[in-house]
């Protein structure tokens, strides 16, 4: 490897027989990609804070340009990994797409967790965090009321959310790639079958689930495709400069996960994938059980069709909980990730929900 990287490269491939040097040549970009390139910028948009609370922060994008719409947007992202996904880079970026559209948008970032916060619970992020976030907004945009976007389990925890707090004026809800129904979940649900996973042993030894455990669970669900298939690719791919930045970019991502305060995951891994108790009306947070019917907001469900993490019956299964009148599905051509970020996610996801939100924004 350490021939490859030299100076004295282009020495060395002389002495390959020519119909091997293109595979040489693409072993040497490859290794350079992923051993001495510098890491890409990433979360373009132009941000500031504007509330705080322990490791969380809620961020207001900035624009020139003045809000088109009345009603402002809060992002709400999953507890793992980072939500810049949503604003990775610049012309493949939700966040940039919604702003330069002339929505106020927002996003909560929760920080990364300490052992500190171990104790954690849903309940905190749902009761404490996400209204409060809420309030600051109406407050800094001078609205009356709010849209809120959740992406994967933000939008479980979105749901939640509204469910329990019918006081606060929310318009409209948007979910992507979110699991509601826990019943069947494919492999998820072999891994995490209360006779075989102890939940209570894992969350005690741990205390914080450390970002690359649920990392390998979820490459565990296709462990050839998702463990060696980017590096294959990139060899595949290694002279195209296009393909090279995205990889760059998502692998940035990909392993920048952060830890999982352990009662927060005792309540996902139980509650959810175990019990299934949100589908059911069983779930019951801070002393208050979560009845969906209370949701009675505009509401676009979006779900990929090739995703494996959130598949669609597991989307789709919200539409017969919930009240509201004014209420779409919408199947993409998409996965999980690719959702919010490439080309299919800039031609079809982003008009889909700024054309959406659009009409009910005003």
């Amino acid at each position: 490897m350490s021939v490859i990287l030299s100076n004295e490269f282009e020495k060395f491939i002389d002495l390959i027989p020519e119909e091997h040097q293109h595979l040489l040549k693409r072993v040497n970009k490859a290794t350079k990609v992923l051993m001495v390139d510098a890491e890409p910028e990433i979360g373009p948009t132009p941000k500031e804070v504007i509330w705080t609370r322990n490791k969380t922060k809620l961020y207001r994008y900035i624009s020139d340009q003045p809000n088109k719409h009345k009603i402002p947007l809060l992002l709400v992202y999953a507890l793992i990994n980072k939500p810049y996904l949503m604003d990775l880079t610049k012309g493949s970026s939700l966040v940039e797409y919604l702003v330069n559209r002339g929505f106020d948008v927002y996003l909560l970032d929760w920080g990364t967790p300490g052992y500190e916060d171990k104790n954690m619970k849903l309940d905190d992020y749902i009761m404490d965090y996400i209204p409060r976030a809420v309030r600051k907004i109406m407050r800094k945009s001078n609205a009356k009321e709010v849209s809120v976007l959740g992406y994967c389990m933000g939008g479980t925890i979105t749901s939640i959310f509204a469910a329990l707090h019918p006081e606060l004026p929310i318009r409209n809800l948007v979910f992507m790639t979110t699991p509601f129904d826990f019943e069947e979940t494919g492999l998820y649900g072999e891994m995490l079958d209360e006779r075989y996973f102890d939940i209570d042993k894992v969350v005690q030894t741990l205390g914080i689930i450390p970002p690359e455990m649920i990392d390998m669970g979820n490459k565990l669900l296709k462990p050839m495709a998702n463990i060696y298939g980017p590096y294959v690719s990139l060899l595949d791919r290694a002279e195209d400069e296009k393909f090279v930045k995205s990889f760059k970019l998502l692998q940035k991502w990909l392993n920048d996960g952060i830890p999982f305060p352990g009662e927060a995951y005792r309540q996902w891994i139980r509650d959810f994938y175990q019990k299934n108790k949100l589908i059911k009306g069983e779930l019951v947070i801070r002393g208050r059980q979560v009845n969906l019917k209370a949701i009675t907001a505009n509401v676009l469900n979006l779900s990929g069709e090739i995703d494996i993490i959130a598949q669609p019956h597991q989307v789709e299964a919200l539409m017969d909980h919930i009240s509201s009148k004014d209420k779409q599905y919408i199947k993409l051509p998409v996965g999980h990730t690719s959702i919010s970020f490439g080309s299919k996610a800039s031609k079809i996801t982003y008009p889909t929900i700024g054309d959406w939100l659009e009409e009910r924004s005003n």
